[in-house]
């Protein structure tokens, strides 16, 4: 990913409007928020050189609570949007976000081709296992037997393994973070705007209104930080898949796996090798007259 070139004294104050926050009280968004504006603001990004790209949800309410070029989508669209516009102008680092529910429910089709294709777009995902936004209901990643709204005596579907599933895709970066632990995940951040491809970022986060059994005390008794394994290596991509899967018991954060290298889907566009400008810059009135007469 291109970053622009840094601006001495950005800080988290550069990207903070006076729009006051309307997530309920305890709602990981507020870890999530804080630590994407740091990370911004310690990679040294102006808010006039980042897009930030929203899905349908209670994140997507952010996009009035931090300043930036900011688009807001359709649900489950939000994936597609950021690739389109990190295709046309490649020099402007893109971040797309997006709940559990939008992504593995309507937008699933995206999310495969855009690890497949290694788009180079940083995707978070707020990971809080129920469509907030709609009062509670059970998304794919809600366990089995859990009862929710719309499930009153409790989910009788087989909740997807988000990681093996987006691991199987055969990924360039995944990482794992925790809503609570603002530090780890603003370094996350920054690790996965930095790398050249697709950056799988999922974030545990609590929704204390609607999710009572993935609680932020909960998480805060059961992750851990793979950086403190000094065997742990995040190009080990077999050691990566099995320790993101096993969340059976303690849920390994950091970064998981990365693998530097590998050409993005602008990279492999032939047409694109060798020329210098932008899909945006080469954007011009044209008189197309004389090509419509042929179909006359």
């Amino acid at each position: 990913m291109s970053i622009p070139p840094p601006i001495s004294g950005s800080s988290v104050k550069d990207y903070t409007p006076s729009t006051p926050c309307t997530w309920c009280e305890g709602c990981g968004n507020y870890g999530i928020w804080t630590a994407l504006r740091r990370a911004l603001a310690e990679l040294c990004i102006p808010p006039h050189g980042v897009l930030l790209c929203f899905d349908i949800g209670c994140h997507g309410n952010m996009s009035d609570k931090i300043l930036g070029y900011r688009f807001h989508g359709l649900h489950g669209r939000v994936i597609p949007l950021a690739a389109g516009a990190a295709l046309a102008n490649p020099r402007v680092p893109v971040i797309a976000i997006g709940g559990d529910g939008a992504t593995f429910c309507e937008g699933i089709g995206h999310l495969v081709h855009a690890v497949r294709s290694n788009y180079d777009i940083t995707f978070i995902l707020h990971n809080n296992a129920d469509f907030a936004l709609t009062t509670g209901q059970a998304t794919a990643l809600t366990p089995k037997g859990q009862v929710m709204n719309t499930a009153p005596l409790g989910t009788v579907e087989e909740p997807l393994d988000s990681m093996d599933f987006v691991f199987s895709l055969r990924p360039t970066f995944v990482a794992r973070g925790f809503s609570g632990d603002i530090a780890q995940l603003t370094e996350i951040l920054k690790a996965a705007v930095a790398h050249r491809g697709f950056s799988y970022v999922d974030v545990l986060q609590a929704c204390p209104t609607y999710n009572k059994f993935a609680t932020h005390e909960s998480f805060l008794e059961r992750v851990y930080d793979v950086a403190g394994d000094q065997a742990y290596d995040p190009a080990d991509f077999g050691r990566a898949r099995r320790t993101a899967s096993d969340t059976g018991g303690r849920i390994a954060t950091g970064v998981l796996y990365r693998r530097a290298g590998v050409p993005t889907f602008y990279d492999e566009l032939a047409p694109r090798r060798g020329i210098e400008t932008t899909a945006v810059e080469e954007v011009s009135v044209r008189d197309i007259a004389g090509m419509l007469k042929k179909y006359a």
